[in-house]
């Protein structure tokens, strides 16, 4: 057979423009579609069913169960969907890619599409250098609709033909006529070749091709496009490696149920596989093979896919419990330096990209609630070993919170160079100024923490009314700070939702005011020394100035939300 290098670069090229052209179609879609996608989370996946048709809806719309599937696990590393919503979008999102199997059927063989690809281009051209960001998302898409259909078209035109070339085509048949081991050997190849290429779009318009040429009969079609729903999981599992337990486990969940889906397919292949080619024959009524069998293997791609989530999304429960047991949460994961929330990188909408950065803020200023509670144990703890261990613990964490700053803040300035309205930027510049405030707070924290230290270094001892003052203290800077993480948890606000934490902070205020002169009385009575009285007030000076950090989050929060 004359089929040189260069025609196999020809036709690796030709498959680089297919993916590109996806890719370019997907990302046009998610873009012109992705003020919406919030909503229809938030509104839709409030239980299984609608779930599956969010999945569905996602996946039709911009062409990719991959990128749903990704964009799944970033949704499940922010919180913006728990677990359970996520295998129900998972289940629709496979569902959903059947449609490109479709698309190729009814356009890549009956209608030469290449042929409008050039003239369509024409039409994308001033869309894609357009100044409003939904023109050049549909020009975006335009030009990825056409790439993909003439790298469909140079896929078929560079493919070796193997009809012609009875030796290649004897090379195939020593695989093909082993009865079902062909089967599972094939299930694999599709397998791998989707897990190389990461589109199993791609592999399936392989696979039609394949069988449409003759190269492989619709069983053997039938078996690629099963294994193309193993391989397809690998980008979701990529995607979340540098993600949380939650996102690891949600990636997980789409392979056990495209496993499972494979497995008893297996078991009733024979009657299955017959029904499909008989609904496509008979009731659809065509006839031409190399038309047909592209057609079976679509209807067969969408019969399992939709037999499958049927069957599975009664088992969701016993789903999640599965990738539970297999991936185990870290007990110390928030000892560990590491964005939960925002670490995939940004998601697909402005939008959802800040919601994701509130969620961060959110387990920031968590963070330093703990911080508070090291520095309430730090004050009493008398063992030297053991305040040596909480104090090391509280600089760990201020260190944290120095990078915790300055990551969410390179995040939300890259957002911010994105598409975004008046109302976005404003809101980023507000979080930003929250970001800052939670870090003094973290700051503050540490500075009591070397206040304490410096007292007990020096043997200070503070009398019982001092401890109970700073106790009282700490007290009224913990509750404010209880309220501050309270409202950056809450959805919705209102004005007085504020007046609460400046009922607290004018308490922190006036009992500073009032120790500070109870402080220069007693140090003049000598009920204790001037030293004493220094630690004393700088513990209960960086305690006012937490209280000031607070409000101005809350400030900040309540400014953004209402």
């Amino acid at each position: 057979m004359d089929y040189s290098f260069f025609d196999f670069l020809r036709l690796i090229g030709s498959l680089g423009l297919f993916l590109y052209g996806m890719k370019i179609m997907s990302e046009g879609l998610q873009k012109f579609a992705g003020d919406s996608l919030r909503r229809i989370l938030t509104a839709m996946t409030t239980n299984r069913v609608t779930g599956v048709l969010t999945g569905v809806l996602i996946t039709a719309l911009i062409q990719s169960s991959s990128a749903t599937t990704v964009m799944v696990v970033s949704f499940v590393n922010a919180g913006l969907l728990t677990l359970t919503q996520s295998i129900g979008v998972i289940m629709g999102a496979n569902i959903g890619t059947t449609v490109t199997a479709w698309l190729i059927s009814a356009l890549g063989f009956k209608v030469d599409i290449a042929a409008f690809a050039l003239p369509l281009l024409a039409f994308g051209i001033p869309l894609l250098f357009s100044g409003k960001s939904s023109r050049k998302s549909v020009g975006e898409f335009i030009f990825g609709f056409s790439f993909l259909f003439m790298g469909l078209q140079a896929l078929k035109a560079n493919a070796p033909d193997l009809g012609a070339n009875p030796e290649m085509l004897a090379f195939v048949q020593n695989y093909t006529d082993m009865g079902f081991l062909s089967i599972i050997l094939f299930l694999f190849i599709g397998a791998i070749l989707t897990m190389i290429v990461q589109a199993s779009a791609a592999t399936m318009a392989i696979t039609l091709i394949m069988c449409a040429n003759g190269w492989i009969d619709y069983h053997l079609g039938v078996a690629l496009v099963l294994g193309e729903n193993i391989g397809t999981t690998i980008t979701a599992n990529l995607a979340a490696l540098t993600g949380n337990t939650q996102s690891r486990r949600a990636a997980l969940a789409h392979l056990v149920f495209n496993i499972f889906g494979v497995m008893w397919v297996l078991v009733l292949f024979y009657p299955f596989t017959p029904a499909v080619s008989w609904f496509v024959t008979d009731v659809m009524n065509i006839s031409d093979p190399a038309v047909a069998v592209s057609f079976k293997l679509a209807a067969f791609h969408t019969a399992f896919n939709i037999s499958n989530t049927f069957i599975m999304i009664w088992f969701v429960g016993l789903i999640e419990k599965t990738v539970c047991f297999l991936i185990k949460g870290k007990k110390d994961e928030d000892e560990e330096y590491r964005l939960r929330y925002i670490t995939g990188g940004m998601l697909s909408t402005a939008e959802l990209s800040i919601l994701q950065a509130h969620k961060e803020i959110t387990l920031f200023a968590e963070r330093t609630g703990r911080m508070l509670d090291m520095v309430k144990a730090l004050f009493y703890e008398k063992n030297e070993d053991a305040f040596l261990k909480i104090y090391s613990r509280v600089e760990k964490y201020e260190s944290i919170s120095d990078r915790m700053e300055i990551e969410i803040a390179n995040y939300l300035t890259c957002v911010a160079e994105g598409r975004l309205s008046s109302e976005g930027k404003e809101e980023i510049r507000i979080m930003l100024r929250a970001v800052s405030e939670i870090e003094s707070i973290a700051d503050s924290c540490n500075n009591m923490a070397r206040s304490i230290k410096r007292r007990n270094e020096f043997k200070s001892i503070f009398t019982d009314e001092q401890n109970h003052n700073v106790d009282q203290m700490l007290a009224l800077t913990e509750k404010a700070l209880h309220r501050m993480i309270e409202i950056l948890k809450k959805s919705e606000l209102v004005r007085d939702d504020v007046n609460p934490s400046y009922n607290i902070e004018n308490e922190i205020n006036n009992y500073r005011n009032q120790l500070k002169i109870h402080n220069v009385e007693n140090i003049n009575n000598k009920k204790y020394q001037y030293q004493d009285g220094v630690y004393y007030m700088d513990i209960i000076g960086e305690a006012e100035k937490l209280g000031d950090y607070v409000l101005n989050v809350v400030q900040a929060v309540i400014e953004k939300k209402i």
